[in-house]
């Protein structure tokens, strides 16, 4: 740790609580593009997360213009044709569990309740598959964000590697905030793999860990006013003295 960590003040904490709490999963975008200088900005500082004995597993691509664009397509294009035909979703599955295998309570409860209410904030009912099937397919529209960020972890790393992961991916989020951009981390590209890492130019040794929307949200959408609850502390929190 250099002298200048060691010493730094927070002059402003208000303002790092601000750019936590004001990260949402932002699912509508301006095709406003995003200067590379700031990308390298907010990947330099989200460098900076924890890793154990700093094994640092992250690696990232940016994807803007033709790459992204080119990408949109092959997956969309694979969506479409799983949901015209299920049994393709075969030769299309995620590397790792990102989700539990059997669901329990609270947490399908709340898994239930982010579904419905943002359906329900969008105007879509139960049963209207298509329209679902539209607004899933978002995910891989990167909901036109200009910036495309896909994720990939060495095959080798045990889960611990994942946990840093985490804290590298929420660098970013916080980081984009700081610079009046908005995010959304998804987990749906996993499912595309085999398209995703060829594309990228990824190595066999890598595996998908995610994909992240970045750019300026659109602050007239709809669906950008939808904002998940947090537990109250007292419910996730025991103290011990």
């Amino acid at each position: 740790m250099t002298q200048s960590q060691v010493g730094t003040r927070i002059e402003d904490p208000r303002s790092v609580d601000a750019a936590i709490t004001s990260r949402f999963s932002a699912r509508a975008f301006l095709p406003t593009p995003v200067p590379r200088a700031t990308i390298e900005s907010i990947l330099e500082v989200a460098s900076r997360a924890p890793s154990g004995t700093n094994t640092q597993p992250w690696r990232t691509y940016v994807l803007q213009g033709a790459s992204r664009d080119a990408l949109v397509q092959k997956v969309c294009a694979a969506h479409d044709a799983v949901y015209a035909d299920p049994t393709l979703s075969a030769q299309y599955r995620e590397e790792w569990d990102y989700y539990p295998q059997n669901w329990v309570s609270p947490y399908i409860d709340r898994r239930r309740e982010n579904g419905w209410s943002l359906y329900g904030l969008l105007g879509i009912a139960r049963g209207e598959k298509d329209r679902m099937h539209a607004q899933h397919q978002r995910n891989f529209r990167f909901f036109d964000a200009p910036v495309g960020l896909i994720f990939t972890i060495d095959r080798i790393l045990g889960r611990g590697s994942l946990m840093d992961y985490g804290m590298f991916l929420q660098n970013i989020m916080v980081a984009a905030r700081a610079r009046g951009l908005h995010t959304c981390p998804q987990a749906a590209w996993n499912q595309f793999g085999r398209i995703v890492l060829p594309h990228v130019g990824a190595g066999e040794d890598e595996m998908l860990v995610c994909g992240m929307s970045l750019g300026w949200a659109d602050e007239a959408a709809p669906v950008n006013g939808f904002h998940t609850p947090r537990e109250p502390l007292a419910q996730v929190t025991r103290w011990l003295d």
